[in-house]
């Protein structure tokens, strides 16, 4: 099946302690049916020095799951994403405009 949402979509957050958030996806994993999005379900996460990098408490974007995401459309709203064939090709498209992703 298709991805609805990749990885460089800008997304908003439907539920959860972020609910409103906007980011891009910076990684999906569609076994796990999840995906990281920058600046979103940020956990803090403690490291130990090492040569290259500075040790201490780091902020990391944590996976969340794809149903409490959504795309943003080119009006900034969310949007439900579907499926239809352009040339021969199946394109993404936003349903509250029309128009391909």
């Amino acid at each position: 099946m298709a991805a609805k949402l990749r990885k460089g979509d800008k997304v908003v957050v439907l539920a959860g302690k972020d609910k409103g958030k906007q980011g891009e996806i910076a990684s999906v994993a569609p076994k796990d049916n999840k995906a990281v999005v920058e600046g979103v379900n940020m956990a803090i996460r403690h490291t130990r020095q090492t040569q290259t990098q500075q040790g201490g408490r780091i902020s990391k974007a944590m996976p969340i799951d794809l149903s409490n995401l959504a795309l943003l459309d080119a009006n900034g709203k969310a949007t439900r994403v579907g499926f239809r064939e352009e040339d021969g090709k199946k394109v993404r498209f936003a349903k509250t405009t029309g128009e391909a992703i």
